[in-house]
């Protein structure tokens, strides 16, 4: 990934992107229609609406039968609501012995506490024993940035240790990674993916709170839970035998056991002359079972045909899975609702399609997609675009919705990452229209430009978008909404605490679908085509199929 060009906001938004603007509707979205369908998606029933699982089916009939009241056909292959979307599931069988040996010293590692580990390899036990040990800084191997953590060190039959985020987040100037917003190369999914390609045996990430943008409990339940991957020739080589993260104390009692100081080893690898170092005298061994058998689980698609150009595309996205039912938390409960996180969004996809359905049919057609998936790995949005109902040359923007605030109304809109795409002016000039502003994302450091299912869509050239609240409330300002936002990862993201509230100002969430309903109408309505800036490593994607675009 080339390093991105900084761009003024100013000069982004001086000029219309869109050929006719669209005034704001004065068709309501329903605030108490929201509120319903939040709290019937979030509700035990529905049992944390985890793939492949009961919950899965009764979320897909509900929003299936919710998708035609409003007045939409299916728009899934073969005259489907649905399409299929093949996944591979992996879970431990069985009880985990994992540990590091410090000389002959065995120090068992419990497993979500101190550690988690996992396996997307296709054996069917992972035996890891007395692996040698080698940090390689933050695991980042960028040419075009001069930057190579790796150096030529041999991974075979070796764990890798590697920091998360990015060399930047925690140096005082910005340096090749954009200073504190996260770049590609700091994801976890990344980190992986380059240890695999070096032959690596294992992979740790070390878990920071700040830098990973989420607290252990989310690293605990993500990780201990089922994973999926989409079906694949080449997984033997794609993943590492083992992976995982621990804790921060544990990598501290790891490198001190090594004769090394974790502060000054990770000070010496935000320079680019790193050099990987073998951790002396440690070792790691994991073993456990893993069951694995093959599942479809869903996206949903429902179609709106546009009156005009029925072959050109706006689609809505939000996904509807989340984390199912889990270990109890500390108050014994076990089901992870994931109300904010996504039952948010599809409440405002079924507002939204009923809004449009009641008339007048915009030009382009309107998709409303919600992929299966999304918390493992934005599978579903990676399956749909490779097999798309609609041409991914002839869709015009994916706009995807997450996680709409329940916290008051706000000042400000904002999307998520650094996104480089004319769809950030269009959702500032739809803001303008109803008395607020754009806010760029408040959070750039946590990487949700690539943690949501807007971006299997970026990196296949369509024009995209993840779109959530904005911080700045209308009561308290953007330190109230910080606070709000900093509780709500702390308390809630992930966890079964993410239940819907009787109290929720779900007036502020209608506001933010109305701007959303403003956005696709202009988008749907227009002759003009979203395009990414110059500096995008998106824009040439693009660009090659320009020719197949009227």
């Amino acid at each position: 990934m080339r390093r991105f060009l900084l761009l003024s906001l100013a000069a982004c938004f001086a000029t219309p992107v869109m050929a006719d603007d669209a005034a704001p509707t004065k068709r309501p979205i329903e605030a108490a229609r929201l509120a319903k369908h939040v709290r019937t998606l979030a509700s035990d029933a529905f049992e944390g609406r985890a793939p492949a699982t009961p919950g899965e089916d009764k979320t897909i009939a509900y929003l299936s039968d919710e998708f035609a009241k409003a007045g939409l056909v299916p728009g899934g292959p073969g005259g489907k609501w649905t399409q299929d979307v093949p996944v591979v599931r992996s879970r431990i069988d069985g009880a985990v012995d994992v540990a590091f040996t410090y000389g002959k010293e065995r120090r068992a590692l419990v497993q979500g506490d101190d550690i988690v580990v996992q396996t997307l390899n296709p054996a069917p036990r992972v035996d890891v024993a007395d692996a040698p040990l080698v940090f390689v800084g933050y695991g980042v191997h960028a040419p075009q940035l001069g930057w190579d953590d790796y150096k030529g060190v041999d991974l075979k039959g070796k764990v890798a240790v590697v920091l998360i985020n990015d060399p930047d987040f925690e140096t005082p100037e910005p340096g090749a990674f954009e200073g504190r917003a996260l770049t590609y190369y700091g994801r976890w999914s990344y980190k992986y993916e380059e240890a695999a390609r070096r032959g690596a045996t294992g992979v740790l990430i070390v878990h920071e709170t700040a830098p990973a943008a989420y607290g252990w409990a989310t690293v605990r339940n993500g990780g201990i839970a089922p994973l999926f991957d989409n079906e694949r020739k080449d997984a033997a080589t794609a993943h590492v035998r083992v992976r995982g993260w621990m804790q921060r104390d544990t990598a501290k009692e790891l490198f001190a056991r090594s004769g090394l100081d974790f502060e000054a080893q990770k000070r010496r690898a935000q320079r680019k002359e790193f050099t990987p170092v073998v951790l002396d005298g440690t070792r790691f061994s994991a073993a456990f079972a893993v069951a694995r058998d093959r599942v479809v689980t869903r996206n949903v698609i429902a179609k709106l045909e546009g009156a005009k150009r029925p072959g050109e595309a706006v689609i809505y996205g939000g996904h509807w899975d989340a984390y199912g039912i889990g270990k109890p938390d500390a108050k014994g409960d076990t089901i992870h609702r994931g109300a904010v996180d996504n039952a948010t969004a599809l409440a405002a996809m079924l507002e939204l399609a009923r809004v449009f359905a009641a008339g007048p049919r915009p030009a382009r057609t309107l998709l409303f997609f919600a992929p299966t998936a999304e918390e493992r790995g934005l599978l579903g949005a990676y399956h749909y675009v490779a097999h798309p109902v609609i041409p991914l040359e002839t869709t015009a923007a994916f706009l995807n919705i997450e996680m709409l605030s329940p916290d008051g109304p706000t000042h400000d809109i904002a999307s998520w990452g650094n996104g480089r795409v004319s769809l950030e002016h269009d959702l500032a000039r739809v803001a303008g229209a109803r008395g607020r502003r754009y806010a760029q994302d408040p959070n750039v450091e946590a990487g949700f430009f690539f943690r949501a299912d807007h971006f299997p869509f970026a990196r296949a050239g369509v024009p995209a978008i993840t779109i959530g609240p904005g911080i700045d409330k209308v009561d308290g300002g953007e330190a109230a909404g910080k606070a709000a936002r900093a509780k709500y990862f702390a308390d809630r993201y992930h966890q079964p605490a993410d239940a819907f509230d009787d109290s929720w100002d779900m007036d502020s969430q209608a506001a933010d679908v109305e701007l959303l309903r403003d956005l696709g109408a202009s988008i749907a309505d227009s002759t003009a085509w979203p395009y990414w800036f110059e500096g995008s490593d998106y824009k040439a994607i693009r660009v090659k199929s320009d020719t197949q675009r009227k």
